[in-house]
């Protein structure tokens, strides 16, 4: 048996062995509100490129006054679950604007979009059913699944493999409710959820579709309504998730929509709402302003897509390799976890935040600087950017 004090030593060993090995995670802390520039401790003015702030709402004057009238209304926090005495007319407010905004029955808010998929996974496939999930799926779908796998069958296909989608489906198709689920937009690839042909599966198999649309929501489609809007299948998808912390003003929550009937079940039996208090009023009164703001100006997100389509198209020509990709997430492949740290640690010791992600996030040998572009950004930041980039791609080896 290992005792206490051993447990402690080899945790702290284990920390020293990440930080000589390149790999250990800083924390960097910001003392500015979330914008394109931001004053950062021990950096000073840097420029922000690895950011959800897409639509550039988390510093909007209309977000920011909205969240300050709802703490002089509502107070700091609800002090309650939503079934007690947790729900207040704001939040009605907010999930009738997504829903409409969304163009779904229902929409039903939860303190993180994590929160939202850990508790609409368990609610729909219950006991009995089948879950079928993408490889690439977010680790809060992960989790999601693994809160069933005991009792649940669970499949995983290749990534947007459809082949392998339909196999999951006839392998399963004595579950009395099967639910494939894939995010929208992969958050480590940068691609788009193959949404036609999922749908068309999920038809010829009477399977459910749940979409986490976290970085699709306010960013894809031509009014920002998300993956389903981007792809013409809306409509048909029965559950989508998102989240209130990126492109919606950046603060905090997640939500999940769809099907009336599904979201009824969520308020019903789910446990994240039932045991954890509701979203504080004042985050509530800022996404429902964000999404008012996105609502009445959707040349922000055509602006989002122009910036990101200039930043992907001057890289390549600079000699980087970014994925494709139609949405505002822009990764370069470098390698190993260490090599992509240490090549964020360059970049920000010359003003430019972008961070390095590698193993486990994603796969070894496939790390990556992941840059995320935002509506706050200019043309003259996203030229001092590719700048930065080329002298810090010369110096490492990633530029001939």
């Amino acid at each position: 048996m290992t005792t206490r004090a051993e447990y402690l030593s080899a945790l702290e060993a284990e920390m020293q062995n990440l930080q000589a090995a390149g790999t250990y995670k800083h924390l960097r802390y910001i003392q500015s509100p979330m914008d394109a520039w931001v004053e950062m401790e021990g950096y000073g003015r840097v420029m922000i490129l690895s950011s959800n702030n897409y639509l550039g709402l988390s510093n909007h004057p209309a977000v920011i006054e909205a969240g300050k009238k709802a703490l002089d209304t509502y107070g700091a926090g609800t002090a309650s679950v939503r079934f007690i005495c947790g729900t207040f007319d704001i939040h009605r407010e907010l999930e009738q604007a997504i829903a409409r905004f969304l163009r779904v029955d229902a929409a039903l808010s939860y303190v993180s979009c994590w929160n939202a998929n850990e508790a609409v996974i368990p609610t729909v496939v219950g006991k009995d059913g089948a879950v079928i999930s993408d490889a690439l799926n977010h680790a809060s779908i992960i989790d999601g699944c693994r809160l069933v796998a005991k009792t649940v069958k669970k499949a995983v296909y290749a990534h947007s493999n459809m082949e392998e989608l339909e196999a999951r489906l006839k392998e399963t198709q004595n579950a009395p409710v099967r639910l494939i689920v894939t995010d929208g937009v992969f958050s480590m690839e940068g691609d788009v959820a193959r949404l036609p042909q999922i749908v068309a599966l999920a038809e010829k198999y009477e399977a459910l579709v749940m979409v986490d649309d976290s970085h699709a929501t306010g960013v894809m489609g031509a009014t920002g309504r998300g993956t389903a809007e981007y792809h013409t299948v809306e409509g048909k998808i029965d559950i989508i998730t998102s989240t209130l912390g990126k492109a919606l003003g950046g603060a905090a929550g997640g939500f999940v929509s769809g099907r009336k009937a599904i979201v009824d079940a969520c308020i019903q039996r789910s446990r994240p709402q039932i045991f954890s208090n509701a979203l504080p009023p004042t985050v509530a009164a800022s996404a429902r302003e964000a999404l008012r703001v996105l609502d009445a100006e959707p040349e922000r997100v055509t602006r989002l897509h122009e910036k990101a389509d200039y930043f992907r198209a001057k890289l390549n020509e600079r000699g980087f390799e970014p994925l494709a990709g139609d949405g505002a997430i822009v990764p370069i492949i470098v390698g190993e976890t260490s090599f992509a740290i240490s090549i964020s640690n360059k970049l920000l010791q010359k003003g430019l935040f972008v961070t390095g992600f590698g193993f486990p996030v994603v796969p070894e040998g496939t790390a990556r600087i992941r840059c995320q572009i935002s509506d706050a950004l200019t043309y003259a930041d996203l030229d001092k950017a590719l700048t930065v980039f080329t002298e810090v791609g010369t110096e490492a080896g990633l530029l001939s």
